[in-house]
């Protein structure tokens, strides 16, 4: 009897030992991994790695990792027809399962990723028409700002100067979806009549509708869907075989 109870105390001390070591060392992977994800990203901010799974060390011999959980934030992605060529992304989480990496550390790719990205709204007017274009005979029209409308959809507000007087702004109800997996696209669901007037849908459209094409989300992730937030969109992102590393 005094044998065996000895056994369960050495069995109780190494699990001990095991599990904290296997804390350690998954700490070190994931100040690692955040490090070269920082560099290989260009990023001004050290990211968030949070390496899921227990134990980490069994996954670390095997060379996968079964689930790893991304958080960057400020992110500056490449954009087409911007100032300065780059749009922030506030918040882009993503949650990488079977991420399989080099002996050397080196490069990491995962199988499969999900998450979201959070685009301000300040930022996606960058995309939008806000300086004055005219629709119509002594009538210009611009975009003076972007905000939350009901249904997921956004509210677009736009800014009528009719023969040198401004007009109290304009509410367009806008549909905002993903094409081509990269570009988010706002698109007007209807052109209202501005100061009693109808102006003509396409030239009106010049304004309320446009698109922002987001290019360089690490290589694999794509845009999936965006709906009108609070702070700004909402973007649910989507890979496979998304290169982490190297």
């Amino acid at each position: 009897m005094r044998g065996l109870r000895i056994t369960l105390i050495i069995a109780v001390i190494l699990g001990g030992l095991f599990i904290a070591a296997d804390r350690i060392a998954v700490g070190f992977a994931e100040d690692e991994a955040a490090s070269k994800l920082k560099s290989s990203e260009g990023l001004a901010e050290t990211p968030d790695v949070s390496i899921n799974g227990f134990p980490f060390l069994t996954q670390l011999i095997g060379g996968e990792l079964d689930d790893v959980s991304i958080g960057i934030d400020n992110y500056d992605a490449p954009a087409e027809g911007v100032e300065g060529g780059r749009i922030r992304i506030d918040e882009l989480d993503a949650t990488m399962r079977g991420v399989v990496f080099s002996d050397s550390y080196s490069s990491a790719t995962a199988d499969s990723a999900e998450g979201s990205a959070l685009i301000a709204y300040d930022e996606l007017l960058k995309a939008a028409k806000v300086e004055d274009a005219q629709v119509a005979p002594g009538m210009t029209a611009k975009v003076a700002g972007l905000s939350q409308g009901a249904g997921g959809k956004i509210k677009v507000a736009i800014q009528v100067t009719a023969f040198g007087k401004k007009l109290p702004p304009v509410g367009v109800t806008s549909t905002v979806t993903v094409e081509n997996g990269n570009t988010v696209y706002v698109h007007a669901d209807a052109i209202p009549k501005v100061g009693g007037i109808s102006i003509a849908d396409r030239k009106m459209r010049e304004i309320t509708d446009f698109k922002q094409k987001i290019d360089g989300l690490p290589a694999g992730i794509d845009l999936k869907s965006v709906q009108a937030a609070d702070q700004g969109v909402e973007i649910a992102v989507t890979g496979t075989e998304v290169k982490l590393v190297g």
